[in-house]
């Protein structure tokens, strides 16, 4: 396996920040955020991102993309965009940047399950999404739909549903150890056979639930996910990777960490070094 940030969890660094501290600390790659976000005063995950690149002009940055991760030796596990699959306009934008980069692959975005009508939903996506694996052939990419809580894919038994046809050098899915802790949880090593030929990436993260100090109407007890360190959260990531080997997965695993506990740097150090360490003991299983 290779291992990658996602930039969304370093907002604090600018991009050839980032790309030096992860190879010096010896990340295989790197996954760049890209999206038109919200200024803020203070750098967050999700607004004043620095690691962020706009998806407005995207086609205009590649240039500048390409020169900071050849210097620090970097490659791309991926790009990480938040164009919605029914905004063809800046999926193609997209698709053409991954491809002149030579990324492989990029995240399309799905519809939220809150409001509307699934079934109207989930029929609309996979008539975008065809258009999508054609756009995708044309440009030799691979666009990625997430397994994202609280979206029309929160799992890959919905995922499956929606992508099952096209084809997988074209249209695959990211596996997210700590999205499904929060919804659409299914036993590690089924969801992956089940995705089969479709499981193309995989992002971990962590996540516990806490109690809320809310109540229910009777004094039902209230509770909130929130996401946590590697180490600390309820996902058991070896078992994960034990499972991800048993299946043959040999891939990317990029994580994308929103915990705070550590600063930044310690915290991508500890966690590249908890992953290998992880890896090698599965590994050494696996071929004993």
């Amino acid at each position: 396996m290779k291992f990658s940030v996602f930039t969304a969890s370093t907002p604090e660094w600018e991009p050839a920040e980032a790309a030096r501290i992860l190879a010096a600390q010896g990340w295989d790659g790197i996954e760049w955020r890209v999206t038109d976000q919200a200024d803020a005063e203070t750098p967050g995950f999700w607004a004043g991102n620095r690691a962020t690149w706009p998806l407005t002009g995207l086609e205009g940055s590649t240039d500048e993309i390409a020169r900071i991760t050849a210097e620090s030796g970097l490659d791309y596990s991926g790009i990480g965009a938040y164009a919605g699959i029914g905004d063809h306009d800046n999926v193609e934008r997209t698709l053409a940047a991954t491809a002149t980069l030579g990324a492989r692959q990029v995240r399309v975005t799905m519809p939220p399950a809150d409001g509307g009508d699934y079934r109207e939903k989930f029929a609309a996506a996979r008539t975008d999404l065809e258009w999508v694996a054609e756009r995708a052939a044309a440009h030799g990419v691979r666009a990625l739909v997430e397994l994202h809580h609280r979206t029309i894919t929160s799992s890959a038994s919905a995922a499956i549903r929606l992508i099952d046809g096209l084809d997988p050098a074209h249209i695959g899915v990211i596996h997210d150890l700590g999205n499904l802790l929060i919804e659409g949880q299914e036993d590690f090593l089924s969801a992956f056979q089940m995705l089969g030929p479709y499981l193309a990436h995989v992002h971990v993260k962590n996540a516990l639930w806490r109690v809320t100090d809310e109540a229910g109407f009777d004094g039902s007890v209230i509770w909130k996910e929130e996401w946590a360190p590697l180490r600390l959260g309820q996902a058991n990531v070896e078992a994960y990777f034990e499972a991800l080997s048993t299946h043959g997965y040999d891939g990317w695993v990029t994580v994308e960490d929103f915990s705070t506990e550590l600063p930044l740097e310690e915290r991508t150090a500890d966690n590249l070094a908890y992953l290998r360490a992880i890896q090698e003991r599965v590994t050494s299983r696996h071929v004993d």
